[in-house]
């Protein structure tokens, strides 16, 4: 991929490569309601909705954004915001219920959708999992059993053998971060367990089944574009003078980043986490008796490209501080744990920077520096931004619209983030902002809008905020500012 700005340009306007892939993103569970038609069994998160105090206000995404019964009007949504790429989730409830046998009732849903982005020049992106595993497999261990990595790879194999011929991009997991210690050891996120070095377990596991799937299908041959999507953040020490604080730092980007980066990208776990993690034990043992020969092998096999979701990054201190919140606490009343097993004396203190609604830092910079990190660091595929967004309360004015100038600000400055990454030299060939829909925001409840279409939940509205019609003309032209 080269890139043409001229030095004048680069001084007023961001202009993207003319290949660059435009794109939103949106999640199953998170959209789709009809949580219990057409054959499709119940998730984690539809258990974990029913536990008192687990999410904000009560909320489930037993109706959503009730895109099951609205995906062609959502399709055609999409085309008017000239968006070359939809990023969507399948749910594994929906087409092997239970974790049973093939649903065609739920697998006709996944064809409509392609049949309609592909007639709509919109390029399917498939995610095969964005956190709901069906309860069945939780009840039989969820990713702390070995075994959910293969009923994994058995589901992923169903969804491609029906969709492999008409979807060109095929991403593993979402996440896997939040999948296995917000899941497993925060207790945050379904199932909501807080079980210490589990989530170390179920990281694992997820990464085993992200191999088992990329290695079988290269068995086959397949033409599709393969990839994982991972969560990072740039963890930097609160005062880099402070050597406590700099190991602090150096913690918390192994649990965070290293962990699924090393053994998807090199093969192997990072040695000071293998260190930092060696007293931890699940079930009688060291946690990394799951590591079985072989293992890296699979979680190694070469991907076409990296998804890379970045919302904001850290401020890491090893001292307390009653002001620092725990990242991704939220408001629900639950109690929970801190998710960052062996790290419990990390604190995040905040830097003064401005805040979205959720309370997240908003820092640009940030994303440069990470994709440079990446270009640097590792023999890394084209990268992809598939998530990239901020919340904020949007209203309905009294004209209609829905003007968001928070979002205008955080999607644009982001934007240039990553043309000044692509500028220094890294390869990053797309971006998906998150989301398409206001929607069920996980343990938020519907309270936070991470959306550029307004979704009304009583009447299912979709109103395109400003920042939906700014990202349009993005979209249309690869251009930013300038004039």
């Amino acid at each position: 991929m080269t890139f043409l700005d001229t030095p004048a340009q680069a001084t007023t306007a961001a202009v993207f490569p003319p290949d660059f892939l435009w794109g939103a993103s949106t999640a199953a569970y998170q959209i789709e309601g009809a949580v219990a038609e057409d054959g499709r069994s119940p998730s984690i998160w539809d258990t974990f909705a029913r536990v008192p105090g687990a999410i904000v206000n009560g909320d489930s995404g037993e109706v959503a954004c009730d895109h099951y019964h609205r995906m062609p009007e959502d399709v055609a949504l999409m085309r008017s915001l000239n968006l070359g790429g939809y990023r969507f989730s399948v749910a594994w409830p929906r087409v092997r219920p239970d974790g049973g046998p093939v649903n065609q009732t739920g697998l006709d849903f996944y064809r409509r959708l392609v049949d309609e982005l592909l007639g709509a020049g919109i390029r399917p992106w498939l995610t095969l999992y964005h956190w709901d595993l069906p309860q069945t497999l939780e009840d039989a261990g969820g990713w702390t059993s070995r075994d959910t990595a293969y009923r994994f790879a058995e589901y992923a194999l169903s969804v491609y053998d029906a969709l492999g011929d008409r979807v060109p991009v095929w991403t593993t997991l979402n996440e896997p971060w939040c999948s296995a210690f917000l899941g497993y050891t925060g207790g945050q996120h379904a199932p909501g367990r807080q079980e210490g070095a589990a989530g170390l377990v179920a990281a694992h596991h997820l990464l085993l089944g992200h191999g088992l799937v990329v290695d079988e299908l290269r068995r086959r041959g397949t033409t599709a574009d393969l990839g994982i999507t991972l969560n990072l953040t740039v963890a930097d020490p609160h005062d880099p003078e402070d050597p406590r604080d700099r190991d602090a730092a150096r913690r918390i980007d192994a649990l965070h980043n290293r962990l699924f980066l090393d053994p998807v990208l090199s093969g192997r776990y990072p040695a000071d986490l293998l260190g930092d993690t060696e007293d931890l034990t699940w079930n009688g043992r060291g946690w990394q008796a799951v590591v079985h020969d072989g293992d890296l092998r699979l979680i190694g096999t070469p991907l076409d490209l990296l998804g890379v979701n970045y919302y904001k990054g850290d401020s890491v201190s090893a001292h307390p501080d009653p002001a620092a919140g725990t990242p991704h606490a939220g408001l629900a009343t639950r109690p929970t744990s801190t998710p960052f097993v062996g790290c419990e004396d990390v604190t995040f203190p905040g830097r003064g920077l401005p805040v979205t609604d959720m309370g997240w830092e908003v820092q640009p910079e940030g994303l440069t520096r990470l994709l440079r990190r990446l270009d640097a660091d590792y023999d890394v595929p084209p990268i992809h931004i598939t998530e990239n967004g901020s919340a904020y309360d949007d209203v309905v004015g009294p004209d209609g619209r829905v003007d968001d100038p928070g979002r205008v600000a955080y999607l644009e400055s982001h934007l240039r983030s990553v043309h000044a990454a692509i500028r220094a030299g890294v390869d990053v060939r797309g971006y998906f902002a998150w989301s398409l829909l206001d929607n069920f925001e996980w343990a938020w409840g519907y309270g936070q809008r991470f959306g550029l279409v307004h979704v009304d939940y009583d009447t299912q509205a979709r109103t395109p905020k400003t920042s939906a019609l700014v990202y349009a003309d993005i979209a249309a032209t690869g251009r930013l500012g300038g004039g």
